[in-house]
């Protein structure tokens, strides 16, 4: 009975262990997560070529896998928050769980209407994969599949309107 109780407690140890990917959460943009002081795990984003300063941009980060890659809910961070460029570009923090392959999509809703607006809206993904209209926009995750390291990982995202 003593030794089964052990192994149960072992094995639940060993769970708590494993870092879960919790999906789901929205965040602020916290550019402290990623100052030179931060240990991390996370992404410091640049994103590039806003057509507009009008609007909202939300990123979302993935784990990269087939199944979570912009599957609905599966979503690990969101950020969320109104267009403020300067010279075109914004800066975020996305943090990770963990050390190792990642997919971020970054989203200008051009007008702020929460929908997807193809003849307005900008997109882009990590590793700056093409996107057109054959593929709805949505590059394989082995095109926009990145490594994110244990320490801050440095990506850019240039956007892309049709």
């Amino acid at each position: 009975m003593i030794k089964v109780a052990m192994g149960l407690m072992s094995g639940a140890a060993l769970v708590a262990a494993v870092p879960a990917f919790a999906h789901g959460q929205e965040i602020a943009n916290d550019l402290d997560r990623c100052a030179a002081s931060a240990s991390g795990p996370a992404v410091l984003v640049d994103v590039r070529g806003f057509a507009a300063a009008t609007g909202k941009v939300r990123l979302q980060s993935y784990p990269a896998t087939k199944a979570a890659w912009l599957t609905k809910g599966e979503w690990l961070h969101r950020i969320d928050t109104a267009v403020r460029p300067a010279n075109g570009a914004m800066r975020f923090c996305m943090p990770v769980p963990q050390p190792g392959k990642y997919g971020i999509a970054v989203r200008h809703d051009r007008n702020g209407n929460g929908k997807t607006d193809i003849s307005s809206d900008g997109g882009g993904f990590s590793n700056n994969p093409a996107i057109s209209l054959f593929n709805l926009g949505k590059p394989s995750v082995d095109k926009a599949a990145f490594y994110a390291g244990p320490g801050v990982t440095k990506i850019t995202i240039t956007l892309k309107y049709m």
